[in-house]
């Protein structure tokens, strides 16, 4: 029996080949749509899920109030780790993290820069990081000790054995490579090419006491029969006994929720990527649903050609559950060719994906559990799309159907109908949605940054550059290279320090307003084009004094509630500065969110300070600076490789999670579009075929082609019509849920939804109109030869 309802199935496809054609094509496209995110929502999921201790290790973080509302933020103090090891026997280990940044390794006469970490003795034992060679008890018995990935071992040794080669980092310390690891998955949040003991930053007196110091990442493995909860109540005041100047509690923050579970509101977790991950879900299967309501169209839009051959097998003997089966098969055998077809697009497309959302998509074709996935996958779309065609087709009643008279041509609401709504409702939300994002990133992009981008380059400082920094200042300067040169804390848009323990003249003791921290050398309103207020820049050569002078911004100055902030005295770290001018709000971090209160404070002998901006003289060209620059520093610093930053690429940098969000959801709303069309086309079809004696009549009695196609038409524009009343209000709370996350935001103009209304129109008139001219021009002749 069933490979009878094979071999018919097979028959039927055969001799309706435009019709499998457009029907396996509209689900392929839909199953490679839903199949290419899936892969990414898998991705994203299983982001540091593969470490064997997963439910046992937990990233210790701060919390504390400030002016009443609860913060939650994941640097905290080197003494941490230590203490709660000591203190707690539920702990069985602690690795704390810190970031070592752009490092020199010469091995011979090879240089490469890496990043990599400081580290504590457990982290191999925490992490299931594969060790190729070495031995994860001893790896870091010497401060000198080192663990390199196998990539990083090829750039520095080539195909030769790594494990117990020597190589020099930044031209001071000879390290012995005693691990190498595996490459790091793409499913990690960890990025590092190498590892150093903690034992080497305590050898450089890096490592301190300081409970107010936050700036290492504080892992913690608790013993297996160990509660978290009852483990987090206890620790959450170490801090507090530890300093009594700090007022932090210590929580636990559980592996598999880094990456999902990552936003914290009032001191609680609130979301994060996960509701990202929710909504590509949703839209997976909204694609798949919409690919489904296209061929249950396109397959009814048959139903008269099926309907005779229904009714003659109910007159043998046929029942029921015997034709749905036969459709189903028929449904699941088309489900399975678009699932192969599918599979190779999802191949072809993959690469493009990767580099479009940045990540390191890959198909396992040799996992059985990605083949079953398959399988169901495929069963699943297969009995979705054929089911309400298999219900239908066998529910006609034989006597009918033989007749001629099952049909119910001028039906205000059929299933079919209902289902091309549904598909232009989701089609016009993502529409809308897409225009939405688009219309915000541009806003992002458009708002005054409050410095000048061009011609401004950053690069980082070295110990050689450090020592020799007034004299490549002044030679750049003398060749006119550059206009003007300083030295600042972190890049113009990057904060690497704030503060919330400030002192002022009047501050109320209440008061925990965080402070952004830049500390800058002369020079800094010159050279990033920063708006002066009131006051002046800071000038060395003139103001000595100006090592420990202050520059604010208005929103620092608004914090403070200075009416005259000049000359007023900011204490930092027992360090007091005097206010000598104010600057315009400038943007450092975010473009969509406030800008924070910024103190700009000055340095003495480049202290403080990890980059050098360099504003180049805007009458050479940029290959001519940039050449000029190479060889000065070049000249002081041979042994590190001359390495700069545009800051107007660093700031493009901000905006490419939305732009990625956007192209998304651009393709996504095309790819909606696109499979809604089909299923239009199919309707269209149906609809004709259902008139075709209607419109032979009306032509006999001398209706015009343009009145015949309006007719035609005008249907389905009344099904986008309904579509758009549908799709508005609910794209409208969408979208500004979506807003509430950007301080600085649109507002939801009506333009953007009359945009994604008539467009929606324009695309169901462009599909129609073919089909619908087609039978207006259709001779009446041949529609009305066999009455």
């Amino acid at each position: 029996m069933w490979k009878n309802y094979i071999k018919i199935s097979w028959r039927n496809l055969l001799n309706k080949k435009g019709f499998a054609f457009i029907n396996i094509g509209g689900l392929a496209i839909g199953m490679a749509s839903a199949l290419l995110i899936l892969l990414l929502v898998q991705h994203e999921w299983s982001m540091d899920r593969f470490h064997s201790k997963k439910d046992r290790v937990f990233r210790a973080m701060n919390k504390a109030e400030f002016n009443g509302e609860v913060h939650v933020w994941g640097s905290t103090p080197k003494p941490l780790g230590p203490a709660l090891k000591e203190e707690y026997p539920e702990i069985e280990a602690i690795s704390r993290l810190s970031d070592m940044g752009d490092i020199l390794f010469t091995v011979d006469n090879l240089k490469v820069m890496a990043k990599g970490a400081f580290v504590d003795t457990d982290f191999l034992r925490m992490f299931d990081f594969p060790l190729i060679a070495g031995d994860k008890q001893s790896v870091f018995k010497n401060p000198t000790d080192i663990v390199i990935t196998q990539d990083f071992a090829k750039r520095l040794f080539g195909s030769a054995d790594a494990l117990g080669k020597t190589v020099l980092v930044n031209n001071a310390e000879t390290f012995t490579v005693t691990g190498l690891l595996d490459d790091l998955p793409s499913n990690t949040q960890f990025e590092f090419d190498y590892l150093v003991p903690w034992s080497y930053m305590e050898k450089l007196g890096w490592s301190d006491d300081y409970w107010g110091n936050n700036s290492v990442e504080t892992y913690v493995e608790l013993h297996a029969q160990a509660d978290p909860l009852l483990v987090g109540e206890k620790i959450k005041g170490i801090t507090k006994r530890h300093s009594e100047d700090e007022d932090t509690e210590v929580i636990l923050h559980a592996m598999p929720n880094w990456w999902l579970y990552s936003k914290f509101e009032n001191g609680e977790i609130a979301g994060g990527r996960i509701e990202m991950i929710r909504l590509y879900g949703i839209i997976a299967g909204f694609i798949l649903l919409i690919a489904c309501i296209n061929f249950m169209n396109l397959t009814t839009a048959r139903s008269e050609k099926r309907a005779k051959e229904v009714g003659i097998r109910k007159v043998v003997g046929a029942g029921k559950m015997a034709l749905v089966y036969q459709f189903l098969i028929e449904s699941i055998i088309i489900s399975a060719m678009a699932g192969v077809i599918a599979l190779g697009i999802v191949q072809l497309i993959l690469p493009y994906f990767n580099l479009m959302m940045e990540r390191s998509l890959a198909i396992d074709y040799a996992s059985l559990w990605f083949w079953l996935g398959v399988l169901g996958f495929v069963l699943l779309t297969g009995v979705l799309a054929g089911s309400y065609p298999a219900f239908f087709l066998s529910s006609f009643m034989p006597s009918k159907v033989l007749k001629g008279t099952f049909r119910k041509v001028h039906a205000k609401v059929n299933p079919r109908k209902i289902l091309v709504v549904l598909q232009f409702t989701i089609a016009i939300i993502l529409m809308v949605s897409t225009l939405v994002i688009h219309k915000q990133i541009s806003h992002g992009k458009d708002r005054e940054n409050g410095y000048d981008r061009n011609n401004l380059i950053y690069i980082p400082l070295t110990d050689d550059i450090k020592q020799h920094y007034g004299v490549i200042k002044q030679e750049l300067m003398n060749a006119r290279t550059v206009k003007s040169m300083t030295r600042t804390l972190s890049p113009l848009t990057e904060i690497w320090s704030n503060t919330w323990g400030i002192g002022w003249e009047g501050k109320d003791p209440n008061d925990k307003t965080v402070f952004n921290r830049f500390h800058v050398d002369e020079g800094i309103v010159k050279t990033a084009g920063l708006t002066l207020v009131s006051g002046r820049d800071l000038d060395l050569e003139r103001f000595p004094s100006d090592s420990l002078a202050m520059l604010l911004n208005e929103s620092a100055v608004k914090a403070m509630g200075f009416e005259e902030p000049l000359g007023q005295i900011v204490t930092d770290s027992n360090t007091d500065y005097h206010v000598v001018g104010v600057v315009k709000d400038f943007i450092m971090i975010d473009p969509f969110e406030r800008i924070e209160p910024l103190m700009l404070a000055g340095v003495r002998s480049g202290n403080w300070t990890n980059v050098a901006h360099l504003k180049f003289n805007p009458n050479l060209s940029t290959a001519e600076a940039l050449e000029s620059t190479k060889e000065v520093f070049g000249k002081y610093n041979p042994d590190f490789p001359f390495e700069y930053t545009f800051v107007d690429e660093a700031y493009a940098k901000k905006f490419e999670e939305s732009q990625r969000s956007a192209q998304l959801a651009a393709s996504f709303a095309f790819l909606t579009i696109f499979i809604s069309c089909l299923g239009l086309f199919g309707l269209s079809a149906y609809m004709a075929e259902t008139r075709t004696k209607e419109i032979g009549i009306r032509k006999v009695l001398g209706a015009s082609v343009a009145s015949l196609t309006s007719l035609l038409s005008k249907d389905f524009v009344l099904l986008v019509l309904i579509s758009c009343v549908i799709a508005f209000p609910v794209a409208w709370w969408a979208m500004s849920q979506f807003l509430k996350s950007f301080a600085y935001r649109i507002n939801l103009d009506w333009w953007l939804f009359a945009l994604a209304g008539i467009g929606a129109v324009l695309i169901a008139l462009l599909t129609v109109s073919s089909q619908a001219i087609k039978t207006a021009l259709m001779n009446p002749v041949n529609s009305l030869k066999d009455e």
